[in-house]
């Protein structure tokens, strides 16, 4: 198991339970002792950016899930550190913030393709140690990041590749039900 980081995946445990995370694909951004922060991949909002924020009218991009904390914020990761000032690297060419109104202007300009920027409504976050213990508890799978998953065309499939990552007898959970229970 690979330790949790920036630009580490958190892959849900196929048999958590927990609603917020189950099936998730999370993207770790931060992780220090005070805590970890990081955006379910995984998970398309009902709203898309337009709708949320009034400076992005007519940009009808896809909005996701980026967790339950603080979902009265606006979070994005993209390719462009130097077109978006003041972005952090987090690994493999993902970048994460910067600028909110010079992103919003390069989108509307054409000037940067919409693939490769993905905006979140709040963030998971963990205390210090949290991660960790839930991790001892196996409710969490960890690969390494990759922008094709980060950036993925397709929500819904992320958490079947982000398990394929693993490889081996992994692969055997993308089938598992939600429930074994009701087999």
């Amino acid at each position: 198991m690979i330790d949790p980081g920036p630009g580490i995946l958190l892959i849900a445990d196929p048999f958590l339970k927990d609603p917020n995370f189950m099936r998730t694909v999370i993207f770790l951004c931060e992780h220090q002792e005070e805590g970890t922060f990081g955006f379910v991949l995984n998970r398309t909002y009902e709203h898309t950016l337009d709708e949320l924020i009034t400076s992005a009218e007519n940009l009808k991009l896809p909005v996701y899930y980026g967790g339950p904390v603080q979902v009265d914020t606006i979070h994005f990761l993209h390719q462009y550190p130097a077109e978006i000032p003041g972005s952090t690297a987090v690994n493999n060419g993902v970048y994460w913030g910067g600028d909110f109104e010079t992103a919003i202007s390069l989108l509307r300009s054409g000037e940067i393709d919409p693939s490769k920027i993905r905006f979140y409504i709040g963030y998971s976050g963990w205390g210090g140690g949290q991660l960790d213990e839930e991790l001892k508890e196996k409710s969490w799978l960890t690969a390494e990041a990759n922008r094709r998953l980060v950036f993925h065309k397709e929500a819904q499939e992320i958490w079947k590749d982000a398990i394929r990552l693993l490889g081996g007898d992994y692969e055997m959970l993308i089938n598992f039900p939600i429930d074994p229970q009701l087999n």
